[in-house]
């Protein structure tokens, strides 16, 4: 009688997981010869040590970096967080200790050290879930692309040269996330993207909430600022209206907000809110400050006119309007932090079915009180046709304008690609920017499901260019390297690695991981090494114990792995092949497939007086997998043989006699072997049955 979607299940069937521990790893090495600048080498990365215990995940975030240059060389690794959480089902919820990001729709992030309760929409059929921002951009070279906030890094990889699009980010990202576009010839791209939700609104009936406390604190693990608590709630009036609000509660700051939301129908959904502020500050930076900001929010989806206005908004805020954030800041530096004055967001889709043609627009303007204003602008067109026999031809085009701290950045690139052979791209991509311009060809191939590459030859404004990337999906984790070349000016080579291991009692096992600290599932082939196990993305083999693991399992959704039958070694079999899932957020689930390996022969069992088991009786190895069904005449196919083993046959539900298989096989098709079947005492039959 509980509700259940596609995928998905109710808590009922939710998966707590194993206990066990974790350690998730994202590196990335890059080694720069200039041709002015001499060598440059740096290695950095980010992850995640955790523990989980019951319903308890037990995490540590680390970031660090090391650089290298001629003689001289810098390192920084620090613990940025550790902290503590778990799901409520019953109250669909998530309950989180130690340090934290304030996750808010009404309020700025910042970190602070305590206890949050929030609602959890991961925890909600799909269809009633968020989403999760992406970051579009454009890059000249094979870059690295790292996005922060607050100093904390949440998502790093290289892309390769070209438009790019980060779709992956956790969905629990919100605020403003600060994104620097790292060029191999040194040049850096650096913008801000505020995420937002899309209105705030809630079912009829229907009441979200979130509650935190604590003390702000820095990413040193310092405590500063005064004790605060903090809640917000959205509640569903009735079909079209919620009335969300929120507060921010300390000694020296506080912050209330109140809005409505409305479900206009045919015409999108629509919120406005208000949200004032009150900040104790020394009387030289300005004393008790008040200001209230404001807040327009619109989405929606014109399936007339196969568009889509994914988010829109409008925020204005007075001069003496303070978020938690500015606050924290003046406090900290002992000078009045002047903040945000007006904010656009806007993100449209529109399709052109007849011109076969997308279009794709993200527009985010931020103005400041006191510094100049950041102004973003991405568009991206892209058509699907077909040339004559030539079917599936791709013309791309992306454009950017970046104003950044009174810098700006405009660049453009045009890209044709067309299907070549089997697998592979033909490319040609074009590309302008502020100081530079380029043009290559280039060719991509998918080798197979864990192996792909890509090159590219090509002239730019300063001299021809060439380019590799190759990448590598690895049953212990997942690789890729690039290098790239320019005439007289620098030489390059990159490599990410991404991956973990995860440990329970049941076993460990190396694995791919793009989430770090993120939910998985532990596969056990009963030790049986080399099987080939599928979850999300390409196989993955089991190590020399049985054990593999399935990287980046969606929470709450129901799951599926299964042994790849099509890749199952000749010497192996498998009666159960298929296992389901539905895991809780990070949790470690742990599913074991029926598998029995050895050599198959054709074989006759014959009891001591001559005779044959009865017709249907059962062979079980040592491991009481079933190994075979007696026939007629005692005839019976046996799999998962090993030399000199022995097995017993069962009848009656009970464990009658066994055989011992020789060191040496007849091939398959020669005449059967020949088993006796030695009787087993009422001893051997009692405690093989038990």
């Amino acid at each position: 009688l509980q509700y259940t979607a596609q995928n998905w299940d109710p808590p009922s069937r939710w998966d707590e997981g194993v206990p066990g521990l974790l350690f998730d790893y994202n590196l990335t090495a890059q080694s720069i010869r200039n041709r002015n600048d001499g060598v440059k080498n740096n290695l950095s990365g980010n992850g995640t040590l955790g523990a989980n215990v019951g319903a308890w995940r037990v995490r540590a975030d680390w970031q660090g970096r090391v650089d290298a240059e001629d003689a001289s060389r810098t390192q920084r690794i620090e613990w940025n967080r550790f902290y503590a959480y778990r799901a409520l089902p019953s109250l669909q919820a998530r309950l989180s200790v130690g340090e934290n990001y304030l996750y808010s729709d009404l309020f700025d992030s910042f970190r602070f050290t305590g206890v949050a309760l929030n609602s959890d929409d991961n925890q909600l059929p799909p269809n009633l879930r968020g989403y999760a921002p992406e970051v579009v951009g454009v890059a000249k070279t094979n870059a690295r692309v790292v996005v922060s906030q607050q100093g904390r890094v949440l998502y790093e990889t290289q892309v390769a040269a070209g438009p790019f699009r980060i779709q992956d980010l956790n969905d629990a990202v919100s605020g403003t996330l600060d994104v620097r576009v790292e060029e191999q010839d040194g040049s850096v791209q650096q913008f801000s993207l505020n995420t937002a939700s899309i209105p705030y609104l809630s079912r009829p009936g229907s009441l979200r909430y979130k509650l935190a406390m604590g003390q702000p604190s820095e990413v040193e693990h310092r405590r500063d600022g005064p004790a605060f608590a903090t809640g917000e709630f959205s509640w569903g009036v009735s079909n079209g209206w919620s009335l969300y609000g929120g507060g921010i509660g300390g000694r020296e700051y506080n912050a209330l907000s109140l809005g409505m939301g409305r479900d206009l129908m045919a015409l999108g959904a629509l919120s406005f809110d208000v949200t004032g502020s009150r900040a104790e500050l020394p009387q030289q930076q300005g004393g008790t400050l008040s200001g209230t900001s404001y807040r327009l929010s619109y989405a929606k989806n014109f399936e007339e006119y196969d568009s889509q206005v994914t988010f829109a908004a409008y925020r204005f805020s007075e001069r003496d309007y303070m978020t938690m954030a500015d606050y924290l800041v003046s406090r900290l530096y002992g000078a009045r932090q002047y903040g945000s004055k007006e904010m656009y967001t806007v993100i449209f889709n529109k399709q052109f079915r007849d011109l076969g043609l997308s279009a794709y627009l993200n527009y985010n303007h931020q103005s400041y009180w006191e510094r100049p204003a950041n102004d973003r602008y991405s568009l991206a067109l892209s058509r699907y046709f077909d040339v004559g026999q030539i079917k599936n031809v791709s013309l791309s085009l992306s454009a950017y304008r970046n104003q950044y701290n009174q810098t700006t950045d405009n660049g453009l690139s045009l890209s044709l690609s067309l299907p070549w052979g089997d697998r592979g791209t033909v490319s040609y991509n074009a590309a302008v920017s502020r100081d530079s311009n380029s043009q290559d060809l280039g060719y991509y191939d998918r080798i197979d499901d864990h192996n792909s590459y890509q090159m590219r030859l090509g002239a730019a404004r300063r001299g021809a260019t060439a380019s590799g990337y190759f990448t590598h999906s690895g049953d212990n984790a997942e690789l890729s390297s690039n290098v790239s070349y320019q005439a007289d000016r620098y030489t390059s080579l990159g490599m990410t690695a991404r991956g973990g291991i995860t440990a329970t009692l049941q076993g460990a096992a190396l694995h791919r991981m793009n989430m770090p600290g993120g939910t998985r599932l532990m596969l056990d082939t009963q030790g049986v090494p080399d099987v080939p196990v599928r979850g999300q993305g390409p196989t993955t083999r089991t190590n020399a114990w049985g054990k593999a693991v399935v990287p980046d399992v969606s929470s709450y959704y129901r799951n599926r792995a299964s042994i790849d039958l099509q890749q199952l070694g000749d010497n192996v079999e498998a009666s159960r092949s298929v296992a389901q899932a539905t895991l809780t957020e990070g949790a470690i689930g742990y599913r074991r497939f029926e598998v029995v390996a050895g050599e198959k022969a054709m074989a006759v069992v014959r009891l001591a007086d001559g005779s044959t088991p009865p017709f249907g009786a059962t062979v079980l190895n040592a491991r009481q997998q079933d190994t075979g069904i007696i026939s007629d005449d005692g005839s019976v196919y046996l799999s998962g043989i090993q030399h000199g083993d022995t097995m017993t046959v069962h009848w009656d539900g009970a464990a009658r006699c066994e055989i011992t298989l020789p060191e040496q096989l007849p091939a398959l098709g020669e005449s059967a072997l020949l088993l006796p079947c030695r009787a087993l005492s009422a001893t051997d039959t009692s405690s093989s049955s038990s």
